[in-house]
């Protein structure tokens, strides 16, 4: 047994008998604390912005987050008095500094006088309470409301009222966390002492805490004697902001802070000599913090160290201005002496000893409080931040690792915001996410987290304006009834599951695709790259080399040579792209085709004779290497201002016209004639539903292209059908943009609905014309919706299918063919779209009505892209489901930015994990897959999707060649165990080994190889000839006389002779 473990045993078992269960969880995980040997040093919280990016917020983040929460963790919401409880006149409550700051100011100040009503319906906080499900219920007692001068005698009234709600809640199984002091100090105190400037208030403070202690002491196990005493100085002393509205001198702010320290530590030293020992309890006071970033831009080393410096020094003056004193050296930060000097006290060693360690543990609030208070922080030039993981992270570096309770967490809504709250949910997931995040990956101990607040409240200087509860309070109304707001719900499922994970990734699966599964890769538009061009055996002269001359090359006249026509192996761009491809082992790759480069017209008979030969000679090469083809007919490019169709045609109205329908399929024809000998699929347009986005100047002319689009298709599939299938055996079809939708806030059906929308816009709109019910229609969901909206006047904008154009469409498809990237988070639009005439410039918005968030917690890619694997087989399902397994199914196209040059560890993550769920979608949810096409082959420019690096960085391959190359060869994810994988028999074409594979990735050090080998064997050949010959030089010495021999003629001309037999 460890040291923690035998604490733990022996503070449940032998301090704190009778104590319930929730105190237990928390006094033990804070005394392990106390007593656990930490790693860091104190005053390190410099070192949270030196971490190296590995570790910073954002990248360190692992792609999916599923851990949960420990059991342990306390699970909290709460609410101060003078924001919730009103009653501010009855039953012997005195007057606070706060009702008198509102009640003095302008006449249409709004005030706290009722707020929700917290006192007289306490009960009904107590039933939401219960609802959330949470261990403990923080809540603030009002000062002027237990003793209405300050001091003196209690008010009974006041007294009763508390210990009502204390015992209600301890019979719920619910801990309240008290609060001494949030802000609420009675008026008398500060018309008699001038509030915190006056040293004098501690004495009435310590009385004030000693009372609490014996009065609710035995019933509490958690206090808190304070509330973010840096607002309490900086907006009630400084800048008049809070109660009680001075803004005296620079050194009262100080002051006021020194005195809310000294009282602090007199309550805990109180504490902790007469009532710990018997009441066991534990007692903090909360610390406000904000969190700031270096300001980027900075490329000086120095200056960026500057910037750090910077950085820490704002959170000294904040933070650290009370959290030095207490948690750290027992004095205040020498910045904040250094930038305030003459301003800040100073404290006697005496006085330091006594308020050094006076917490149990660390109570952090991170919130708009501190937060909104913006240009007035000490920022020192740097850039404000909401990262609730840095800022544990720099407590803990600073002050020892210690155990933290968020107690105060949570950020506002507008005022006119009632319970769908869908913006506050995923900010409270951020927050969420940041906190686990801490705890997981940089080993922060936060040992609780409480919710802000219970319910809507009087929000301070902002009044009603804005709302932070978890229940809405209708602050017009009589009945103050609380109602969950979806928040609640959201906050109430978290506590249940002790986790906001959206549990939709299920455990990794063992197995392997089917054989004759498509592994591809997809690429947009293929540039015709006519040069570097090597041209060899076409020159028809014979030059002769004049050597021992001038050195010259002249051409031999009258000599002829035979030559050859242009090769396909001359264009050498082909060559080097085929070469990346074959690495990949993909069994299909897919690439458009220029269509204003082939046809600059738009007229077959006007043909860019070079890009045909291109083309034509890149899918020879394809088919030799044994990859088959897959051709797009139309790509649309952004970049382009003809869209990438040829300029007469976008001149005319683009695809409004339907002389380009026409003119689509006199190109189709041609494409089918000229290429198709080479092509496994044709693929018609790529993604019509996003082309047809760009026309959407009016809901009618976004309509009419789609419409057109979708009536291209079915004639071009007719016609490959009908003239070109029988000789070629080609599939057609065309691909949509799958996104998968959620419901941005799952507990409102308004939000499921327009899930459900969006999809059907986005696939049934473009699917239902060929598959559904014998096709020739659009869903009558949609017809109905834009019906509905009425987005013109008179009859539907969206056209009917002619029956001759019905029997076109139907069954007009070969294959279902989608590209998915990610996943939306879909809520609907304030308003409708607003009925934008045709001849308008003006943009329209989505058509479908429906916005989109981002889950904080996704992983999101440098360009915005939310990395979602399980929104795959979300996606796959719903095709399935909606039409029956009438057609297979094939990804076209997947994949994500990442600007690793080589290790790509984002996007060999996702190839895993979006693989793993088009697995499960195969084998668990029975859907047809038949392909998987990875997005896209080499970058061009700078990292981005490409799984190789651009050309001018050598086209260097990535990790992620590998991972896809690895899962490719085993045909998925089969078991382990030996003899498990089951291979599928290669084309002959394609039955590389893998060491062919491994040396066409590495020509350069395979060429380095060989020379050093080359050179090695010259070396020893001319080693070996030296030797050879000295030792036949040695044996002719000794078998030749002593005396010469004379060469005659005869003998030079039979030594001439046998050098040239020796030759030849």
């Amino acid at each position: 047994m460890n040291l923690n473990q035998f604490y733990l045993r022996m503070s449940t078992s032998q301090v704190l008998v009778g104590v319930p269960k929730v105190s237990l969880l928390l006094f033990a995980f804070l005394s392990v604390g106390s007593w656990k040997q930490v790693w860091c040093s104190s005053g390190d919280g410099v070192k949270q912005w030196q971490k190296p990016p590995a570790l910073s917020s954002q990248h360190n983040k692992s792609l999916y987050l599923h851990a949960t929460f420990p059991s342990h963790f306390l699970w909290g919401v709460g609410t101060s008095a003078y924001q919730t409880e009103g009653s501010w006149n009855r039953e012997g409550k005195g007057p606070s500094i706060w009702d008198r700051f509102t009640h003095t100011r302008e006449a249409d100040t709004e005030t706290g006088d009722t707020a929700s009503d917290s006192y007289a319906r306490w009960q009904e906080d107590v039933k939401a309470v219960k609802y959330l499900g949470t261990q403990t219920y923080a809540f603030s007692l009002s000062w002027p409301r237990l003793f209405p001068d300050g001091v003196g005698n209690p008010n009974p009234d006041g007294v009763a009222h508390y210990q009502r709600l204390i015992s209600s809640l301890q019979a719920e199984g619910i801990q309240p966390v008290l609060t001494l002091y949030h802000w609420d100090l009675p008026l008398a105190l500060q018309q008699l002492y001038g509030g915190w400037n006056n040293e004098s208030i501690v004495e009435a403070f310590v009385e004030y805490a000693t009372f609490c202690f014996q009065t609710f002491g035995g019933s509490v196990k958690y206090w808190l004697t304070m509330h973010n005493p840096y607002l309490i100085a900086v907006q009630g002393y400084g800048t008049g902001v809070h109660a009680p509205g001075e803004s005296r001198d620079p050194a009262s702010v100080f002051v006021v802070g020194h005195n809310l320290i000294r009282a602090h530590a007199k309550v805990w030293h109180v504490y902790n000599t007469h009532f710990r020992p018997h009441q066991n309890g534990q007692i903090s006071l909360t610390l406000g913090a904000h969190w700031i970033e270096p300001l980027k831009g900075q490329f000086n080393l120095a200056q960026s160290s500057a910037n750090v410096a910077l950085c820490q020094k704002s959170m000294e003056a904040v933070i650290g201005w009370f959290a030095n004193p207490i948690h750290g050296t027992g004095d205040y930060p020498a910045s904040l002496k250094d930038t305030n000097q003459g301003l800040v006290p100073e404290f006697s060693p005496e006085e330091r000893a006594f308020v050094r360690g006076t917490a149990d543990f660390f109570s952090l609030a991170f919130g708009p409080d501190t937060l909104r208070v913006g240009q007035r922080l000490p920022l020192f030039g740097q850039v404000l931040s909401m990262d609730l993981r840095k800022v544990l992270g720099w407590i803990q570096l600073e002050y020892d690792s210690p155990a933290v309770l968020v107690a105060e967490s949570g950020w506002f809504t507008n005022a006119s915001v009632r319970e769908e709250d869908t913006l506050a949910i995923y900010l409270m997931r951020r927050l969420l996410g940041q906190v686990l995040e801490a705890m997981v990956y940089d080993g922060a101990r936060v040992v609780g987290y409480t919710a802000w607040s219970l319910v809507d409240g009087f929000e301070w200087n902002y009044g009603y304006s804005v709302r932070r509860g978890l229940f809405y309070v209708d602050f017009n109304g009589m009945d103050r009834n609380r109602i969950p707001k979806t928040s609640a719900k959201f906050y109430r499922q978290v506590v249940m599951n002790r986790s906001f994970a959206d549990n939709k990734t299920s455990q990794s699966i063992h197995g392997q695709f089917p054989c004759g599964f498509q592994w591809g890769v997809a690429d947009p538009v293929l540039h015709v790259r006519l040069h570097p061009y090597s041209a060899q055996f076409t020159d028809p002269s014979l030059y002769r080399w004049n050597f021992s001359g001038d050195g010259s090359v002249r051409p031999v006249s009258g000599v002829t040579l035979r030559t050859r026509g242009p090769q396909c192996t001359d264009f050498l761009s082909i060559r080097r792209h085929l070469h990346l491809l074959e690495a990949t082992r993909a069994s299909h790759y897919r690439f458009a085709l220029d269509w204003s480069l082939l046809l600059p017209d738009g007229d077959p008979s006007h043909v860019d004779q070079e890009a045909l030969r291109y083309y034509r000679c890149f899918l020879m090469e394809l088919h030799k290497l044994g990859v088959k083809a897959v051709l797009t007919l139309y790509h649309s490019s952004h970049r382009s201002p003809s869209l990438g169709m040829p300029k007469p045609l976008q001149a005319v109205g683009g695809w409004l016209n339907y002389s380009t329908v026409e003119a689509f399929e006199a190109y189709a024809s041609f494409c089918f004639q000229e290429l198709g000998s080479w092509v496994h699929t044709w693929i018609t347009i790529n993604e019509p539903n996003r082309l047809a986005e760009l026309y959407n100047t009016s809901v009618d002319t976004h309509l009419r292209a789609a419409h057109h689009l979708l009536l291209a298709h079915a004639h071009v599939w007719h016609i490959y059908n009908d003239q070109y299938r029988p000789l070629q055996g080609a599939q057609v079809t065309f691909t949509l943009h799958a996104d998968w939708a959620e419901p941005a806030n799952p507990y409102l059906e308004t939000h499921k609905a327009a899930a459900e929308r969006f999809l059907l816009f986005e696939l049934g709109r473009f699917l239902d014309p060929f598959l559904a019910n014998g096709g020739g229609a659009y869903p009558d969901q949609v017809r109905e919706y834009i019906a509905e909206k009425g987005h013109t006047v008179g009859k539907s904008p969206l056209p009917y299918f002619t029956e001759q154009e019905k029997k076109k469409l139907g069954g007009a498809l070969d294959f279902i063919a989608v590209n998915h990237f990610t996943t939306r988070l879909v809520s609907p639009r304030n308003s409708p779209i607003p009925n934008v005439q045709p001849e308008s410039n003006q943009q329209l918005g989505p058509i479908h009505d429906c916005s989109f968030l981002n889950d904080p917690n996704w992983h999101v890619s440098n360009l915005g892209q939310a990395v979602v694997p399980w929104g795959l087989r979300k996606v796959l399902s719903w095709v399935k489901g909606r039409y029956r397994d009438s057609h297979p199914i094939v990804v076209m196209a997947s994949g994500v930015d990442d600007q690793a040059s080589h290790d790509d560890k984002l996007r060999q993550t996702y190839i895993r994990e979006y693989l793993q769920e088009a697995l499960k979608a195969h084998q668990l949810d029975g859907v047809d897959l038949k392909g998987f096409y990875f997005w896209n082959l080499q970058d061009r420019h700078t990292f981005h999707f490409g799984l190789f690096g651009p050309a001018h960085y050598q086209s260097k391959p990535k990790g992620s060649v590998r991972a896809y190359r690895d899962i490719i060869s085993h045909g998925g994810f089969p078991p382990e165990e030996r003899g498990a994988l089951k291979p599928c028999p290669l084309p002959a074409a394609r039955a590389s080994c893998a060491v062919c594979t491994n040396i066409t990735e590495n020509i350069p050090l395979l060429f380095f190889g060989i020379c050093v080998f080359i050179s090695a064997a010259i070396l020893t050949g001319v080693l070996v000839g030296l030797i050879r010959r000295k030792m036949s030089v040695g044996r002719g010495r000794a078998m030749c006389p002593t005396s010469p021999t004379r060469l005659t003629r005869q003998h030079w001309e039979r030594f001439a002779m046998q050098r040239v037999v020796r030759r030849m």
